[in-house]
């Protein structure tokens, strides 16, 4: 008799004992959903790039193309072994890398600057605004004839037109975050008497971080764009060198190795981007 109850204590003990908090389990689902998320992404992302390579190599065996215009991806691979041996992809690669370093700091910094500018003050965005548009609307290479004459086909060059093309995309997303600024988030601030500091330290600009993070992000990769052309056009090192070299030497393997690694660095780069953005725009998952 004595022991029903302590059996009917543990059995309430057990029913009340604390589960895991809302939130806790909130954020597991969310995290086992964003999980198979990116794994369904990567799973769907493979398809074509096989199906490619496969059409690629069914071509060069049956020599729909001859070689010397279509070699073969085993020799391809095989040169671009050769290529990092020898050490002369490494160092284009990092010439290259380098340079849009380089000018992609130099134009995200001015196009920052410009941005805020124009974002915050009207009479700024008046004179400046118009010009701007103007300004954007001519291509890097555009450019080359007229820079070519002021600066030579130096470093200098290469810089400035990276620099541009980082310029107008960093600075027009961070001029539109700025301005797209919810008012009601203005008004808030107001109420609890912010002071213009406060009110852009803590509302404006974590508020615009999402464009302007955009705005970083199209600018690297307008400034990788730039970079291999103005290397295709002027330049006598970098991946850009490597490809006009092979064609002029009808060497396509070389050509194809060098197309290859251009296109994987410039993923790279754009997907460094993205996981950086994620840490530093975190609070955006959180209030969802």
């Amino acid at each position: 008799m004595s022991s029903l109850p302590v059996a009917r204590l543990s059995a309430d003990t057990a029913s009340s004992a604390p589960s895991a908090p809302p939130a806790r389990r909130h954020r597991g689902a969310r995290l086992r959903s964003w999980h198979d998320a990116a794994l369904r992404r990567f799973l769907l992302s493979w398809p074509f790039p096989l199906a490619v390579l496969l059409l690629w190599y069914l071509a060069a065996a049956w020599e729909w193309l001859p070689p010397q215009i279509l070699p073969p991806p085993a020799m391809v691979a095989a040169t671009f072994a050769d290529l990092v041996r020898s050490g002369e992809l490494p160092d284009n690669l990092w010439i290259s890398l380098w340079r849009v370093l380089a000018g992609f700091m130099a134009g995200a910094s001015g196009g920052l600057a410009l941005g805020v500018l124009m974002g915050l003050s009207p009479r700024a965005r008046d004179y400046l605004y118009p010009s701007f548009r103007m300004v954007a609307q001519v291509p890097s290479i555009g450019w080359l004839p007229l820079l070519m004459m002021l600066v030579g086909i130096g470093e200098a060059l290469k810089i400035i037109l990276i620099a541009k093309a980082a310029f107008v995309p960093v600075a027009l997303n961070t001029y539109q975050g700025l301005r797209n600024v919810p008012t009601r988030f203005i008004d808030v601030a107001r109420v609890y008497r912010f002071t213009r500091w406060q009110l852009l330290a803590r509302v404006v600009l974590p508020a615009a971080l999402p464009q302007v993070w955009n705005g970083i992000r199209y600018g690297l990769t307008h400034a990788w764009l730039a970079l291999v052309a103005v290397e295709l056009l002027a330049s006598s090192e970098g991946l850009g060198f490597m490809i006009v070299y092979g064609r002029q030497l009808y060497q396509l393997d070389v050509v194809l190795a060098a197309v290859v690694v251009v296109g994987a660095v410039g993923y790279v780069l754009d997907k460094l981007l993205a996981l950086v953005e994620q840490r530093l725009l975190r609070w955006r998952q959180d209030t969802h």
